[in-house]
């Protein structure tokens, strides 16, 4: 993306504007888990359901872990569907899942990047989104995140009303986290003082470094991922944990 895209108010696409339900739960997470691969391991995406059940109850950078069925996520999918913020592939033998968040919800791709992350590991202060983010969107500086989070904040009523809220400061905490009301209200006072499970005595430089390895590592998990589901196929063997 070029650098004209980092001021809020630019980039904004022509969708429609998010008055749908809450989201549950397992829906926030199949959907975001979505908006994360398809920034993370392009080369696998659009996902199959095995990816993405895989992707969904990952132990890490999962706030909180979840152990979703396929039933679930399949069932997810289809409401997701219905909310026109997922869609389904054709053109292959296996059926394949992407995300249209930022159509479907009307905001411009950085405010759907720091959604997905909140949707994902749960309120984080802007520093922290500049850096868990940082291999889905390189964000110029921590003022940028704020400018985008307190768009999100001050959206008005017409177009839905807010999708994030800045919590309380916590006891002790230099810096106040945010969090996406996209599964609804949420008990600010109670989040604001739950003790945050970001933070690291390494600095921004090393822990962007340790997300680059990542992403490397992700990209070839998901490539042997994609190469172990196409020699099943030619087999006519059934998935790993599948009858």
């Amino acid at each position: 993306m070029t650098s004209d895209l980092q001021t809020p108010s630019a980039g904004r696409p022509r969708g429609h504007d998010f008055q749908q339900r809450p989201l549950s739960a397992a829906e926030a997470r199949v959907l975001a888990t979505l908006m994360e691969k398809a920034r993370t391991v392009p080369d696998s995406y659009p996902l199959t359901l095995n990816a993405l059940v895989t992707g969904c109850n990952q132990k890490s950078s999962r706030e909180p872990v979840m152990n979703l069925a396929d039933a679930a996520v399949l069932e997810a999918l289809d409401a997701l569907r219905g909310l026109h913020m997922v869609l389904e592939g054709s053109g292959s033998r296996v059926t394949r899942y992407e995300h249209n968040f930022a159509r479907a919800v009307g905001v411009p791709d950085q405010s759907a990047v720091l959604l997905g992350m909140l949707m994902l590991r749960g309120p984080q202060t802007a520093g922290e989104l500049r850096l868990n983010t940082e291999r889905w969107y390189k964000f110029l500086d921590i003022a940028s995140v704020d400018g985008f989070l307190e768009e999100l904040q001050d959206r008005s009523a017409d177009k839905g009303g807010p999708l994030v809220v800045k919590l309380p400061r916590a006891p002790g905490a230099r810096e106040q986290r945010w969090a996406h009301l996209l599964c609804g209200p949420v008990d600010a006072t109670a989040l604001a003082a739950a003790p945050s499970t970001q933070g690291s005595a390494a600095t921004e430089d090393e822990l962007i470094a340790l997300t680059r390895r990542l992403a490397t590592l992700e990209n070839t998990v998901a490539a042997l991922q994609d190469q172990l589901q196409n020699l099943n196929e030619q087999l006519g063997l059934s998935q790993p944990g599948q009858p």
